[in-house]
């Protein structure tokens, strides 16, 4: 692993490892899966997995200053000196723009340009297929998951129901990106 690597699997294990167990049982989840089909997006995999392992960084308690994680995330990181574009993906992940818009943040998120690319969708695939305690699981089924758990009032579930479509295609266009290369047979 390279050194951006390195730093973002030691930042983010001392923010959310002891704090927030669940949280980082994720975590680990989604880097693994990044690191499994980060040779497909060079020379840009180093980063997808480093986005991969800090997209969630905003829940650290001592980080959580609006409630929005992306947003937190992304305003830690620029702090801590990360790459912008490292930056970037963590604030947008998972179609944050739309929960941004809900939580009244969206002015605040827009200082964070979402770049549009398919290694943005392969963050996005990878955090969306994956479950709470780290486990590959299918888009509708975590989808269906996080509305469960927050219920159907919660913002969290509002932004799901408002996204869903925008994040299954990202969701089906790293499919696509993954089949000539066989790394689409985890049946997510």
């Amino acid at each position: 692993m390279g050194e951006l690597v390195t730093w973002a699997y030691e930042l983010a294990r001392e923010k959310l490892a002891v704090a927030l167990p669940r949280r980082w049982q994720h975590v680990q989840g989604v880097a693994m899966e990044a690191v499994r089909i980060s040779d497909v997006f060079e020379p840009h995999g180093e980063l997808l997995i480093a986005a991969a392992v800090l997209h969630d960084i905003g829940y650290a308690p001592d980080l959580a200053t609006t409630g929005f994680h992306s947003l937190d995330g992304a305003r830690y990181l620029t702090a801590s000196g990360a790459p912008e574009r490292l930056v970037n993906l963590v604030a947008n992940h998972s179609c944050a723009r739309l929960e941004a818009q809900l939580r009244g943040l969206a002015a605040e998120l827009a200082a964070y340009p979402d770049e549009c690319t398919p290694v943005r969708d392969a963050l996005w695939y990878c955090d969306m297929t994956m479950t709470p305690d780290g486990e590959p699981c299918s888009f509708d089924t975590r989808a269906e998951e996080i509305h469960t758990r927050y219920g159907p009032e919660h913002v969290v579930s509002q932004f799901m129901a408002q996204a869903r479509d925008e994040i299954r295609a990202a969701v089906q266009r790293t499919k696509e990106t993954l089949v000539p290369t066989g790394l689409d047979t985890w049946d997510h």
